[in-house]
């Protein structure tokens, strides 16, 4: 029982890190424009893409990973540039349906060039060999890529935050979050920041949705819709606008999907003698296997339930966000 509980607490540990690398890019924009980019999960699955064409051309990983992370970059900000930047201080509901329209406009994109490539629809993700297999440790499995998500999370996330509270730019875009017109008025240049916002929240999308796609093990053009729900509750719970809310939204949603994973028919998987066997029927008719499949029913009810105690989420505030 030692190793299952420290095999789903590694698991847990890597859901939270793709997570969290999810959904810091929306609590960026959102911090700062009051903008929930629902285009995210598509910039997201560009990145996905620009990967499998990168790595079917026969590149370095570490050179198909620095293309991902440029093409995904400038997506992110032709996108701000165009769809966003023009309809800033438009009502809330305004940015909400371009964000909508965004994400269709590369969905649409991107299925019009693989037919026009004469690609199928659904791609298989061609995963380097440096991310494919697991790593054995005693008991304990690990895939490699699940160690690299939560590597790259890990250092991706302290970079951020050293860029936000130790750099000019980051100490601007902090100002930004708080209030945009007066920080326009104190001399910031609001372009600037909002280009950056997108920009990180672009190159953390690309690394995300590079290993996502290792992991889902195929693409296809509306792949994105999941990735920015859990990045949508990931950062509710933990506050929208707030990055270190994000990050702990993220690891909380990874911690409860992996719970309710793993209580999912623990009653069949406890050792023989090591509970009264009331107990043990108990756990098989409460917590039966089929429970998995509700993994994200539940998750919503948690959700529910930190609104009605916090709405603001558990890091937010009442006011502007933050990107403490």
């Amino acid at each position: 029982m030692t190793d299952y509980v420290i095999q789903q607490f590694v698991n847990a540990l890597s859901a939270g890190s793709l997570y969290a690398l999810m959904a810091v890019g929306l609590a960026m924009v959102f911090g700062i424009l009051r903008l929930i980019n629902f285009a995210h999960g598509d910039v997201m699955m560009i990145a996905a893409y620009i990967a499998v064409f990168s790595l079917g051309a026969g590149l370095p990983l570490a050179i198909a990973v620095v293309v991902v992370v440029l093409g995904t970059v400038i997506v992110g900000l032709l996108m701000e540039r165009i769809a966003y930047r023009p309809i800033r201080g438009a009502p809330d509901v305004a940015m909400l349906l371009t964000s909508f329209a965004v994400g269709q406009i590369l969905q649409n994109g991107v299925l019009l060039t693989t037919r026009l490539a004469g690609e199928p629809t659904l791609i298989a993700f061609p995963s380097p060999e440096q991310l494919s297999g697991v790593i054995q440790i005693g008991a304990i499995t690990v895939p490699k890529v699940n160690v690299v998500s939560f590597v790259a999370g890990i250092v991706l996330l302290g970079l951020l935050t050293l860029f936000v509270t130790r750099t000019t730019l980051g100490l601007s875009m902090r100002a930004a979050a708080e209030d945009l017109n007066a920080a326009q008025l104190m001399g910031i240049k609001v372009n600037r920041v909002v280009a950056t916002a997108f920009a990180i929240g672009a190159a953390l999308a690309a690394v995300a949705g590079f290993l996502y796609a290792v992991q889902a093990g195929q693409v296809n053009p509306y792949m994105g819709f999941t990735p920015v729900l859990k990045a949508f509750i990931a950062a509710v719970i933990g506050g929208f606008g707030s990055i270190a809310g994000a990050v702990l939204g993220g690891y909380v949603l990874g911690f409860l999907e992996v719970f309710v994973t793993a209580l999912a028919g623990i009653g069949d998987l406890l050792p023989p003698g090591s509970v009264p066997p009331e107990v043990r029927e108990f756990l098989r008719q409460w917590l039966p296997s089929s429970l998995a499949s509700y993994r994200d029913a539940v998750v919503f009810i948690v959700l529910i339930l930190v609104l009605l105690v916090r709405p603001q989420g558990i890091l937010g505030k009442h006011e502007a966000g933050d990107l403490e």
